[in-house]
């Protein structure tokens, strides 16, 4: 009589792995890559499932089992100079590769040449195939881009709110409810009535779901038609252009959409004469370093980029795997409360 054996799957993806120890493929991903979020004990069972089953997380076994490049990319359809110069970026790219190295993937990065040639970042990696995956951050409005890239078959993930792609796989922050609660932070601890939203730029859905999070806040607050909106691009220069409205419309409180805009507009204010937080309380947005750096600190609102960016990648590794990518939790708003608005800041 034939002594018995163990039927084994002829391509072994983490889908089996996860189904072998009741978990998702992602948490499987997660396990794999040490993870501090996953225990010691699930590691073990993981690893010893993984070993059972003859799955090999690494870019070669994945190449000689799938055919596939070893490699993902992560897509920044920005020009190289605005990439690399902005917080944001690192973070993500240090969230991104954390994982990827954990995977012992290559990591691509994709940006383009100009500001006119918006659809090199998407090109090179379609054409070339030289990933197994994408990742998408900070893609405009209406980019045609990616919704061709989320039907082109290729497994996506996108960092970002995108309500016109709700069925694909996506990690954001509630910008919305973020925003309006450091606008309300002003409104409630500091009584501040006559505010200014300096806004990110209006083609990027951050920006836009920033702005609602401000417009919600003081439309509760019945000073609607006592705040002014003016328009920044992210950038300490744009911070630094609004100064002069917002002295103009004797503000005396300031909503910046990001950290950026928020030191370019404090340090003008201030070589104009204008005592921060005395005479006008300012927030900002982000949290990547540069709020804790100056003088007052900024009060802003934390976004966790690289465990964003970290989320994204375990999700990319467990679609790239065959699995289906879960539902990503959206962090609840947290201030980071500093100087800036007026108070004292938290211990640390």
């Amino acid at each position: 009589m034939p002594e018995a054996t163990t039927t084994r799957p002829a391509r072994v993806t983490l889908r089996h792995v996860a189904e072998r120890v009741g978990l998702t493929p992602a948490a499987v991903s997660m396990a794999l890559s040490g993870s501090s979020r996953i225990s010691e004990k699930t590691k073990v069972a993981v690893r010893e499932a993984a070993a059972e089953l003859g799955y090999v997380p690494s870019s070669a076994g994945r190449a000689l089992r799938r055919q596939q490049s070893g490699a993902i990319a992560l897509i920044v359809p920005n020009t190289t100079h605005h990439v690399f110069g902005h917080l944001y970026f690192m973070h993500v790219l240090t969230g991104v590769a954390s994982v990827a190295n954990g995977q012992d993937a290559q990591l691509l990065v994709s940006t383009n040449a100009d500001e006119a040639d918006g659809i090199t970042a998407y090109e090179r990696v379609l054409r070339s195939r030289s990933a197994d995956g994408a990742i998408v951050t900070s893609a405009a409005i209406g980019d045609p881009n990616v919704e061709r890239l989320t039907t082109s078959g290729l497994p996506v993930v996108l960092i970002g709110r995108f309500p016109e792609f709700p069925e694909a796989p996506s990690v954001w922050i509630d910008d919305v409810a973020s925003s309006r609660a450091i606008t309300e932070h002003l409104l409630q601890v500091h009584g501040r009535r006559r505010l200014v939203h300096v806004t990110g730029p209006l083609d990027h859905q951050t920006a836009v779901d920033r702005r609602e999070g401000f417009l919600a806040a003081v439309r509760a607050a019945g000073i609607e038609h006592d705040c002014l909106m003016v328009e920044g691009d992210f950038s300490e220069q744009s911070g630094t252009d609004a100064a002069d409205a917002i002295r103009d419309w004797h503000a005396d409180g300031v909503v910046f959409a990001n950290d950026d805009m928020a030191f370019g507009g404090m340090l003008a204010l201030r070589v104009a004469g204008v005592d921060i937080p005395g005479q006008v309380s300012v927030v900002g947005f982000d949290d990547f370093g540069l709020a804790r750096s100056t003088t007052p600190g900024i009060t802003t609102v934390h976004v966790p980029a690289e465990s964003i960016a970290e989320t994204a990648a375990h999700l990319l590794f467990a679609l790239i795997s065959g699995g289906v990518a879960p539902v990503a939790p959206t962090p609840e708003p947290e201030l980071r409360i500093r100087e800036s608005c007026g108070c004292r800041p938290a211990p640390s």
